[in-house]
């Protein structure tokens, strides 16, 4: 009676240690469920290598927090410097004095992951609307970060010559100084105002090394790989400089093209112009 006893005592006292390892584990599983998603997953984390939504004309990886906006200038001056002596440069001011082609370009984050974008160039007076989606980041579950891009774009405002394309973004960074990418396209009838229907496949590949913590040096260029394949593929190089929420970049290109159709079209043979891109993040 008296073992019997102890045995029924003891057993309360024995099942408190298993109930504090239940409750514990429980917490646990609690604190895991509700742990905030890690920043890779953050469309507002600073990315130290990809400070802008596009190389020079070709876009990027970065996404866009949902219900913030991003406003992006392109300018670039007409005058072709690989025609004109050093004493014309300066007396134009590197072209300044040869008016300009310029962009307004506006994204929207519409919902987690995914951009509506509008631009404007006095490039033929041409509309571009797109929509950019997010599809995963880079992280270390996934060696690439991926992202899908469809557009139209309409000249003289948006009423004729219209060119639909679809493409993909890839990315990739190098350790902590530098972000490579592919960029394939197919952009339909690129050949503008003749009547006939001609496509263009080109494959943008770019990258930006970090030279300094806010300090870049980017480049890009855009082969055409089949169809309607006119001049040369487009090219673009520039200095990029971050503050705060600032981008600005003096570049340099063989072409004035900033949408899709136009960077189908290539660039000019033996050219060069002098320009700059302004963006500012509204978050």
């Amino acid at each position: 009676m008296i073992a019997l006893g102890l045995s029924f005592s003891a057993a309360p006292w024995c099942a408190i240690p298993a109930l504090a390892q239940a409750a514990s584990s429980a917490s646990s599983a609690t604190a895991a469920a509700v742990q905030p998603a890690s920043d890779d997953d953050d469309d507002g984390t600073l990315r130290p290598l990809e400070p802008d939504f596009t190389v020079v004309n070709l876009p990027t990886k970065l996404p866009l927090p949902r219900f913030k906006g991003n406003f992006h200038l392109t300018h670039r001056f007409n005058q072709n410097l690989a025609n004109a002596s050093f004493e014309e440069m300066l007396s134009n001011l590197f072209g300044m004095d040869q008016g300009a082609t310029i962009q307004f370009e506006y994204r929207f984050g519409v919902m987690k992951h995914l951009q509506a974008i509008a631009a404007r160039t006095n490039n033929g007076k041409t509309f571009q609307f797109s929509a950019k989606y997010d599809a995963f980041h880079e992280s270390p579950s996934a060696p690439i970060g991926l992202s899908g891009i469809v557009s139209i774009e309409g000249q003289d405002n948006f009423q004729r010559d219209y060119i639909p394309a679809l493409g993909l973004v890839v990315s990739r960074t190098v350790g902590n100084v530098a972000a490579v990418y592919a960029a394939p396209f197919w952009a339909h009838k690129t050949l503008s105002g003749s009547g006939t229907t001609r496509d263009t496949g080109f494959v943008g590949l770019g990258a930006r090394l970090r030279i300094r913590p806010t300090v870049y040096v980017v480049g890009e260029v855009s082969p055409r790989v089949g169809g309607f394949t006119p001049g040369d593929a487009q090219y673009a190089f520039a200095i990029e400089k971050r503050v705060g929420a600032h981008v600005f970049s003096l570049a340099f290109a063989n072409s004035a093209a900033t949408t899709f159709g136009q960077i189908a079209g290539g660039g000019f043979p033996d050219a060069l112009f002098f320009g700059f891109n302004l963006a500012r993040k509204f978050y």
